[in-house]
């Protein structure tokens, strides 16, 4: 048996902490507030699920290959998967942009977390 202490819950990214759907995703662009930085544009908006669901929109045009979306995508993951119980109740996305395209690793996790904190301050918890 995997007994975990209390407070030491695991940090997943489940299905249920991801947007899916194109509606979804519309739903956020439609009525959400949007932040940024020169890496990064974040759109949110508040849900009824009771916890904080991330979509990603990394384009081809803004980010390149594959390999550097995908690396893009697993960063930003990663950043939410740490800060998720911090974050509100909200539907996030983030879209990369151009100068995010090449950046080191360290300095797009850096840029991520002005976001995170902008949103926590703005949006309450």
């Amino acid at each position: 048996m995997n007994l975990v202490p209390a407070g030491r819950e695991r940090l997943t990214h489940s299905k249920e902490r991801r947007l899916r759907s194109k509606r979804e995703f519309d739903a956020v662009y439609a009525n959400g507030r949007r932040f940024g930085n020169g890496f990064f544009g974040l759109t949110v908006r508040a849900n009824e699920k009771g916890c904080p669901r991330l979509g990603l929109a990394v384009a081809v045009k803004t980010a390149g290959n594959a390999v550097e979306r995908n690396r893009i995508r697993r960063l930003v993951r990663e950043s939410f998967r740490l800060h998720q119980r911090e974050l509100p109740a909200f539907d996030f996305v983030v879209s990369a942009r151009l100068r995010a395209r090449g950046v080191a690793s360290a300095e797009l996790r850096a840029q991520l977390e002005p976001l995170w904190q902008e949103v926590r301050t703005k949006c309450g918890s």
